[in-house]
Formats: structure tokens, C-alpha cells, sequence
């Protein structure tokens, strides 16, 4: 059940760290592929930008890890949860770098 709250819980503060920012019009609703191809594209973001691109790749994380959960934690788990917490820190920077670009504008 760790493993269960521990994905959710790096959902909700992607979620958080992008809607929080108030950058953006409309609000990412998911870490799915569609979700995020959906919010780059009613809010004008280029499919390249970093956040797009940090939020795809913790989307390919989180959902590799759901599928490993059913098995016991490994080794690749254990880097596959490492890897989350420094997406979700690069995540924070990007959009944080971004609110700054903005407000010097």
C-alpha cells in the first residue's frame, strides 16, 4: 500500500507544482499522456517546452512503477522512485524559472 500512496502522492504535487503556479489558464487534470497533450495545447505550450517534457517523462515513470508494485521492490524500483523525487524537483524549477521569465518581462 506504501508504494500505492507514495505514486499517488507524487501525482498530486506534480499537480500541485504546475496549478499552483498560476501560469497557466486551464489546469493539468492528470499525468496521462492525453491529459497533458490536452493542457500543453489549450494553453499554448510548445509540445517541446521542459515542463511538457518533465511531465511526460514522470507520466512513463509513475505508470512503469504501478505495473512493478504487483511485484516486490527492487532494486529498479528503488531507482525508478529516486527518479520521481528528482523529476518532481526539476518540475519545480522549471515552472518556477518560467514564473520568473514572466514576471520580468
Amino acid at each position: 500500500m506504501g508504494e500505492f500512496n507514495n505514486r499517488i502522492s507524487a501525482q498530486r504535487d506534480a499537480l500541485r507544482i504546475v496549478n499552483g503556479s498560476e501560469l497557466f489558464v486551464e489546469s493539468l487534470l492528470s499525468l496521462t499522456g492525453k491529459a497533458i497533450d490536452r493542457w500543453s495545447r489549450n494553453n499554448k505550450i510548445d509540445a517541446h517546452d521542459p515542463i511538457v517534457t518533465l511531465l511526460k517523462s514522470m507520466s512513463g515513470t509513475l505508470f512503469f512503477l504501478a505495473n512493478k508494485s504487483q511485484e516486490q521492490v527492487t532494486e529498479d524500483y528503488k531507482v525508478l522512485s529516486s527518479k520521481v523525487a528528482a523529476q518532481l524537483s526539476n518540475l519545480e524549477l522549471e515552472v518556477a524559472s518560467k514564473k520568473m521569465q514572466r514576471t520580468s518581462r
